[in-house]
């Protein structure tokens, strides 16, 4: 048992770990390992990265492939001993129960019989056949068995090679793609940093001019306190005097009275808040998106909204509506459904390319019927075509010297300030700004005005 364990041994070293037969003309690669050198040449075929041994994955130079001529030795030696160990077990190859020799086997129990087993009782009914046919046989089998074997052990090779160069590839391609986005992000770091950079200055000022506005208040007024303080001093004890001491000066007196009188202490100005709302971000300063709808009690009865009140154009009919006191009638008109007391809100109105258009605020007061008076005098604040030019009417109108007229409107409307701009929503340039305090302090709708044009508010 020990011999045929040593035999075994040395038959395992004498294969190749590729085909699993006997070594062909053995190579060694750098790292130690032994191939046949047609296996290791096909599994390397057709391989355009780095060549790696198939047992321990270490990267080896094709062109290190050293004849193994020791071990062909050894390989010759294992075949010899293979063979005489084969011939042992021929001549052990008796039947145990009968010590015939084992020349038959029986297909149902796939095991060796000699002839006085065929005749017995257990293989009588059996299939049998000669050892010799039957091992050519089997033989046939395991080598159908073994070459579907290495042909899946080629396709997973090959699969392997391929996926490492898919990976490969694919690692290039999100380094390529890292590169890209850092890239395209260090504009945006930069410009960042340098916004943040003017805040900060902007804030540093702000800071400053806050400080100086304070010194100066407190240094006023602790001299008027000081002021008065003495004249206060000088009265009370004025009214600890006779009458007829009292009385004298009095005039001066009273009239020093009149002119220590406490004047107020200079406030932060609006452009000063104004600067403290844009650095700092107040959202109560800053114009905020309003989600503007059409109120449809207020339309004109040849106006046609659509179904989520965000467009209106003018209809080729004029629609069966009741007259009630809030439709704008004859004017094209018609108010957005939610008005504005405070705060500040802007929203953006796609005109098209009608002519017949005008885009505004106006009073929650402003008139429905019969003729209404397009300014600020008319409770509206509004900028529309004229002809090849463009317009605020203002009183009188101004004619605005755009380059084109815009295609999208933003209205913003400051309730704390009184003011209403109209900006170029496609380039952000401004159209036009009504003074400050020009909007009364009463609720302010959205307005529109469209006759023969489309009007729609953004979303």
């Amino acid at each position: 048992m020990a011999a045929e364990n040593r035999v075994e041994s040395l038959q395992e070293e004498a294969t190749c770990p590729i085909c699993l037969e006997y070594f062909t003309e053995p190579v060694t690669l750098e790292c130690g390992h032994n191939f046949c050198r047609t296996c290791i040449s096909q599994c390397w075929e057709g391989s355009n990265t780095a060549t790696s041994c198939p047992q321990c994955r270490e990267t080896v130079q094709r062109r290190n492939l050293r004849t193994n001529r020791q071990l062909a030795n050894v390989v010759e030696i294992a075949k010899r001993l293979s063979l005489q160990a084969a011939k042992g077990a021929e001549g052990d190859g008796v039947c145990e129960r009968h010590q015939e020799a084992l020349k038959l086997f029986c297909e149902d129990d796939q095991t060796p019989i000699c002839v006085i087993c065929r005749e017995s009782q257990t293989h009588r009914a059996h299939t049998v056949v000669p050892t010799e046919e039957a091992a050519q046989e089997y033989k046939e089998k395991i080598q159908a068995h073994l070459k579907a074997l290495r042909e899946e052990r080629e396709k997973l090779l090959g699969l392997k090679v391929t996926g490492e160069g898919k990976s490969q590839e694919y690692l290039k391609q999100t380094q390529t793609e890292r590169q890209k986005i850092v890239s395209e992000f260090q504009p945006l770091w930069q410009f960042l940093e340098e916004q943040e950079r003017l805040l900060l200055a902007q804030l540093e000022k702000l800071d400053e001019e806050i400080v100086r506005i304070q010194n100066e208040n407190v240094s006023k007024l602790s001299e008027q306190i000081s002021h008065l303080s003495e004249l206060i001093s000088e009265m009370e004890g004025k009214c600890q005097k006779p009458a007829s001491e009292f009385l004298q000066g009095i005039r001066s007196i009273l009239s020093r009275c009149e002119k220590g009188k406490f004047q107020e202490p200079e406030e932060i100005s609006p452009e000063l808040e104004e600067h403290s709302a844009v650095c700092t971000g107040d959202k109560k300063r800053a114009h905020r998106q309003a989600n503007v709808t059409l109120d449809p009690d207020t339309a004109h009865p040849q106006l046609v909204l659509s179904g989520d009140q965000k467009s209106v154009r003018w209809g080729h009919t004029r629609q069966d509506l009741p007259n009630n006191p809030e439709r704008f009638d004859p004017e094209p008109c018609v108010l957005g459904s939610e008005g504005f007391t405070s705060g500040r809100h802007c929203w953006e109105v796609v005109v098209g390319d009608g002519r017949y258009w005008a885009v505004a605020v106006a009073r929650e007061s402003v008139s429905r019927k019969g003729g209404i008076s397009h300014s600020p005098e008319g409770g509206i604040w509004t900028v529309e075509p004229d002809w090849s030019q463009f317009r605020a009417l203002t009183s009188p109108a101004t004619l605005l010297p755009l380059s084109r007229v815009p295609s999208r409107i933003r209205v913003c409307l400051d309730c704390y300030q009184g003011q209403v701009t109209f900006i170029d929503a496609g380039d952000e340039a401004p159209i036009f700004t009504f003074p400050l305090g020009s909007v009364p302090g009463e609720r302010i709708r959205p307005w529109l005005w469209a006759w023969r044009s489309r009007l729609s508010l953004c979303p």
